[in-house]
């Protein structure tokens, strides 16, 4: 142990600057831990952290105690439980939440995200990756390369990390058989030719010893590469391409009548004082200002720095808009091809619509086309209709409007987004842009000289579509016959698009699984809001059984052109009114996914019109909706 030395208050402050100084103009490297369960990543950034002595001494007592308490590795200090932070995670010894770590040594800084294994926490997993520049994966020497070693590597590939370790750990429970670890790296180089890493470090490793880990191990011999903690302090993960303004716009800062600011955060490139910009989607040129940083004027500002910067001159500037280099605007598009990772429990099918938060925007988003979904062992490409928890595929995405937006290969914060159901407000899907499509820039909405309102005009009434929906049974296509027989009389232009009468013809191709019923929907809206374009009052009668689709059907026409008419029926009523029989066949299991027995109907909170048909008498059902007419 060193003698212990006196320094004066000075000399004390002077040593306490230079380490601030010094560890301020370190370079910070963001990594992941990833792989399968009980492969010992929590085992090894504890170790590691511990070994590099980066752990205080209270710390130290508290793990020791915690490791007797815990008792999973005999008398001996369990590592994990530096990082495993949850008491879930203690009691079942696994890592169930993206656990993240700060610390340094005299070469680096760095932010470790210790990722969870188990399969139904791959979200997590993705999350922890979205920033890492470094994956480490560790596969247990025993098992070998296994399912989800494969996905977190897929994944790893997907989200542009590029640089990656494959840790062999518990090398000490086959004895450090070279062959052992040979097989194994060998094995995943063959399987690491379809992804798109530049560079594959493997290092073989013992956690729990600490074999090769801060410290070069005699008991790998054979093994002449780096340690881990060498190859992460060394490690070179800059790109020497230059990088235009990315400038997403968070908040618009208007704290007086005398300042007009625009805040957010640097994403690419840099921007100074007198740099001309452009904004997008609207494409007007305007000068920097100034750039603020709380009370500060800044000449410039860098990549990952968050400012506020005004403008010479007034320009209509919104949430959302991204302010570019003049010289090198991004593209706008609002059709997009998409790498998605599907993270809810509930499956997502085509036609089916969600938030995307793209940058600071919030837009709505169909899923248009699933084109297929990836087997993870051997990345062949499988058909589908929809994707469950944990898939992993490419899909085409449509917007309700334009964006800007940058391939997520040249600009991660330009390219990434995630879905979110407008419901729950779950993230239900994060993915990556890959390109717009050619036909978002070449197809446009033709201007017809005979408009809606010269339709309106010639039939003496606008186009409206009353939206039925309910339970088979509950009477809808009995209410639209009778409110289209009235409305006729009056001498409205009518037209009854009907479930069945569509599925003999426009969507005969459709069968009954959710998937196919989000299509059908779909479908339907489409052309019931051309037929209101043309003028005519449009009556549907369908199940329609998600709120999504409904909403959906409903955004595409005007505020006052869509009522939503509920026909409101107890299951047990419609059971006993039957009148196709099709009850007692789902009741059988002859008729699989019928709504109200293995399929869910979702009734609407808050629709203009509700029929209790079971109540009311057919006369006053039409009364109440030809009231709202």
């Amino acid at each position: 142990m060193s003698e212990a030395q006196d320094f004066t208050r000075e000399e004390l402050e002077d040593r306490v600057q230079d380490y601030i100084n010094t560890q301020a103009n370190l370079d910070l490297l963001r990594f992941i831990t990833c792989g399968s369960v009980d492969d010992g990543k929590s085992t090894l950034i504890g170790r590691m952290l511990y070994e590099a002595q980066l752990v205080f001494e209270d710390q130290v007592t508290s793990l020791q105690q915690d490791s007797k308490k815990v008792g999973t590795q005999g008398g001996d200090i369990d590592f994990a439980l530096l990082v495993d932070g949850l008491a879930a995670e203690r009691e079942q010894g696994i890592t169930i939440d993206v656990a993240y770590r700060f610390f340094s040594t005299d070469h680096r800084k760095f932010i470790v995200a210790d990722t969870p294994g188990h399969e139904q926490y791959t979200r997590n997993m993705v999350t922890g990756a979205s920033t890492a520049d470094v994956a480490v994966i560790l596969v247990d020497a025993e098992n070998g390369i296994l399912t989800q070693t494969r996905r977190h590597s897929f994944i790893t590939s997907l989200l542009g990390i590029r640089h990656v370790v494959l840790a062999v750990n518990k090398m000490d429970l086959v004895d450090y058989d070279r062959a052992v670890y040979d097989r194994i790296v060998e094995e995943y180089r063959e399987f690491a030719k379809q992804l798109n890493f530049e560079h594959i470090t493997p290092i073989p490793l013992s956690a729990l010893k600490g074999d090769n880990v801060i410290e070069r191990s005699v008991r790998t011999h054979w093994y002449t590469g780096p340690t881990l903690l060498g190859f992460l302090e060394t490690v070179d993960v800059h790109h020497d391409t230059e990088e235009s303004l990315r400038f997403p716009v968070q908040w618009v800062n208007r704290p007086n009548r005398e300042f007009r600011g625009f805040s957010g955060t640097v994403v690419a490139g840099s921007v100074a004082k007198g740099d001309e910009i452009r904004i997008l989607p609207s494409g007007e040129v305007a000068s920097v200002k100034d750039i603020l940083l709380y009370k500060d004027s800044l000449e410039h500002a860098q990549t990952d720095q968050a400012v506020t910067l005004t403008l010479d001159r007034e320009v209509d500037v919104s949430r959302g808009d991204v302010i570019v280099a003049s010289d090198s605007p991004c593209e706008v598009s609002d059709q997009f091809d998409a790498s998605l990772v599907w993270m809810d429990s509930e499956q997502g099918y085509i036609g089916r619509s969600y938030w995307l938060m793209l940058g600071t925007t919030r837009i709505n988003a169909t899923l248009t086309d699933i084109k297929f979904k990836y087997n993870i062992n051997t990345l062949d490409r499988l058909s589908t209709e929809a994707f469950d928890l944990n898939d992993i595929g490419r899909v085409t995405l449509s917007f309700d409007k334009g964006v800007p937006f940058e391939a997520y290969s040249a600009c991660k914060g330009m390219g990434s987004f995630v879905l979110v159901d407008r419901y729950t407000h779950a993230t239900v899907g994060a993915g990556m842009i890959n390109f717009a499509l050619r036909r978002a820039k070449n197809i446009h909405r033709h201007a017809h000289a005979v408009d809606k309102e010269s339709h309106a005009r010639l039939k003496g009434h606008k186009g409206k579509v009353l939206w039925m929906t309910g339970l088979s049974g509950s009477g809808k296509s009995t209410v639209a016959n009778a409110v289209e027989q009235a409305l006729h009389a009056e001498g409205k232009h009518t037209f009854i698009l009907d479930g069945d009468n569509i599925r003999h013809g426009l969507n005969k191709d459709l069968g009954f699984t959710d998937a196919d019923r989000v299509e059908n929907i779909r479908r339907t809206a489409e052309v019931a809001k051309l037929m209101v374009d043309a003028g005519l009052i449009v009556i549907t009668a369908f199940i329609s059984p998600f709120r999504s689709e409904r909403d959906m059907a409903r955004a595409l026409f005007d505020e006052d052109e869509f009522l939503e008419i509920y026909l409101d029926v107890p299951l047990e009523v419609a059971e006993e009114r039957d009148p196709k029989g099709l009850y007692k066949k789902a009741r059988r299991g002859d008729l699989p996914h019928f709504t109200g027995i293995d399929s869910p109907y979702e009734a609407p909170e808050s629709a203009e019109i509700s029929l209790r048909t079971a109540d009311m008498p057919i006369e006053q059902c039409v009364e109440e909706v030809l009231k709202h007419v």
